[in-house]
């Protein structure tokens, strides 16, 4: 029987279950990211060329152009990143400061100024936090933070002049000091063109702002990318997203065009000024601007990864991972170094010259070209009159030519950026390397003192071995003396003299209390030698010598044995006078105790030795 209309008709299990059921096997798709990135880690100083009548140099007021390249001694040999702008210079330093000299009519410098001598030294911009990137255009410059904001200075320009940086009421208003550009996400890369930014997010999403004419910021219509139009400024100098239905990696700007690269696809896509087909994309679109994001079929053919894009005011050059060169666009100046061509280039083609080349840095002037290998060799071409090549001329170039490098021992350069009229070259110092690396911490008093004593109590423990055996030899040698004398004290009557002294088992050392009251006695005999008696040795006290205290036992013992011996002796041969050892050698007053060792004394004991 039919379900009543109105009513719904109850799912069964197998209905259920089957419903319910999902394909194991689907994977969740992981959310695109890309990281905040950190400011390169070689440092080094930076060279530089060209034309500098505005400051762009920072080599001071008395060099306005140099057809060699020049080291700005102002900004040291710190610095980690450098770009070259319109008519100013931006540069990173190891500390996450930024420093800007040149042209600042438009406030490209992001600090105040006083005056052209002002403009020209390197000084550094007041920002929020330490910055890793940096980025300049003709009169604006950006910088991105560790944190991934953005903070731009200056203003862009289109056909009607200045407009400005950010929207204030209904007009464009230039930026003397950097402001923060909010994007509503975190940004992970920054690139100036000529008068645009671009910024892009961890999310894969790209953001432009700035001169929208030749269709630079890839969101807007011809008719609306004006300031004449019903949106005006708001439209140009609030940062936007592009619609490009696709995830990027990388970003590049130039003159007058945008590249970005896919993330997942390796492929090229750009918006801008395509009169010269300097974009890489062939056909209908060639010859005029595109205001949306378009395939660059030219580097598809290439089949090639590439890794970065330099572009110019009518053409471009693109490096790829293997380090080769190519170009495409204009050929007039010489700036595709192709030779001398009448054509422009309308797909990739390598340059001849670089091809046995491994190249690790690109860059465009307005119609210059430069690249960096990976042995340090500069490598530069186009237009150069304004020395702006750096090879020592001021003249065009249609193939690349070697530019002129300080000789500095060590050095090697890493990085070149063009600008409107002169070039910066950042130059890898090898002494800035060892820097890296922090000196190891000074030791403090204490430390030394406890290293010290260290070291000494492992010299005593070496040492404490040395001095048992020594002790234990030199008291073997006392008990051998010590043996020796008792023996020959019993055999003789009285004891053994050896020049009118006693047998000294050591040498010894006399002590000056002793040697004085021995002088007084000697010279009080002198003056009364009638009272001299016998017995006058036993009450005068005996000569002393000092002597180790391990053998003064055995000292005393025998001189009391000896003593006992002389009374014995005296008693029996009633006679004989007993002798005075004390004060007379050899029957003749003593003048002084000299110390002697026990050789020395033997030596001169056997022709005068006598016996009882």
């Amino acid at each position: 029987m039919p379900a009543t209309r109105g009513v719904k008709r109850a799912a069964s299990k197998s209905t259920t279950s089957s419903a319910a059921s999902v394909p194991k096997n689907k994977k969740k798709r992981t959310p695109f990211q890309l990281e905040i990135p950190t400011a390169p880690k070689k440092r080094g100083r930076v060279l530089t060329c060209g034309q500098g009548d505005v400051g762009q140099l920072g080599l001071g007021e008395s060099i306005l152009e140099t057809s060699k390249f020049k080291h700005v001694t102002a900004l040291g040999d710190k610095v980690v990143d450098v770009c070259a702008g319109g008519m100013h210079t931006v540069a990173l330093d190891c500390n996450g400061k930024v420093w800007t000299y040149g042209c600042n009519d438009e406030g490209a410098l992001g600090r105040t100024t006083s005056g052209e001598k002002d403009e020209g030294t390197p000084k550094t911009v007041s920002l929020p936090s330490k910055a890793v990137l940096v980025t300049a255009g003709d009169s604006h410059s950006a910088a991105l933070m560790e944190n991934g904001d953005v903070y731009a200075w200056g203003a862009f320009r289109d056909s009607h002049g200045s407009m400005g940086l950010v929207v204030r009421g209904r007009e464009g208003k230039s930026c003397k000091d950097p402001v923060k550009v909010d994007i509503g996400e975190t940004a992970a890369a920054i690139a100036s063109g000529g008068d645009h930014l671009v910024i892009l997010s961890t999310t894969g999403n790209v953001y432009t702002m700035g001169c929208g004419e030749q269709g630079q910021l890839g969101r807007l219509t011809q008719r609306s990318a004006s300031r004449e139009s019903r949106q005006g400024f708001s439209a140009l100098l609030v940062p936007s997203k592009v619609n490009l239905k696709r995830l990027i990696g990388r970003i590049w700007a130039g003159s007058h065009a945008t590249f970005v690269l896919d993330a997942n696809t390796d492929k090229v896509f750009a918006f801008g000024l395509n009169n010269y087909g300097q974009l890489g994309i062939s056909g209908e679109k060639r010859r005029g601007a595109l205001y949306v994001p378009a395939e660059c079929d030219a580097f598809g053919a290439v089949g090639a990864r590439w890794s970065s894009v330099a572009v110019g005011q009518h053409h471009s050059l693109a490096l790829d991972h293997h380090g080769q060169v190519y170009a495409v666009g204009r050929c007039e100046y010489g700036r595709l170094g192709l030779g001398d061509r009448t054509g422009d280039a309308e797909a990739l083609e390598p340059i001849p010259a670089l091809q046995d080349k491994k190249c690790i840095s690109i860059a465009t002037g307005t119609s210059s070209s430069f690249a960096v290998t990976d042995t340090g060799e500069v490598w530069s071409w186009g237009m150069g009159s304004e020395g702006q090549l750096g090879t020592g001329k001021c003249n065009d170039e249609p193939s690349p030519t070697l530019a002129t490098l300080p000789q500095v021992e060590g050095c090697t350069a890493r990085h070149i950026s063009g600008g409107g009229q002169h070039t910066v070259l950042l130059v890898e110092d090898p002494a800035s390397r060892k820097e890296e690396t922090p000196p190891p911490e000074k030791e403090t008093e204490e430390e030394k003192a406890e290293e010290k004593s260290e070291e000494e109590i492992d010299e005593e423990e070496e040492e404490k071995p040395k001095r048992k055996r020594a002790k234990k030899q030199e008291k073997e040698e006392e008990d051998e003396v010590t043996s020796t004398s008792t023996d020959k004290s019993k055999e003789d009557a009285k004891p053994q003299k050896i020049n009118g002294d006693e047998k000294k088992e050591t040498p010894m050392e006399v002590d000056e209390t002793d040697k004085q009251e021995e002088q007084k006695q000697e010279d009080d005999q002198t003056d009364k030698p009638s009272e001299t008696t016998p017995e006058q040795p036993e009450d005068k006290p005996d000569q002393k010598l000092e002597t180790d205290t391990s053998s003064q036992d055995t000292q005393t013992s025998l001189e009391s044995q000896t003593s006992q011996e002389k009374d014995e002796k005296t008693e029996e041969n009633p006679d004989v006078e007993m002798q005075d050892t004390s004060d007379k050698v050899n029957g003749t007053p003593e003048e002084k105790i000299e110390t002697k060792s026990v050789e020395g004394l033997l030596q001169n004991a056997n022709p005068i030795t006598t016996t009882a």
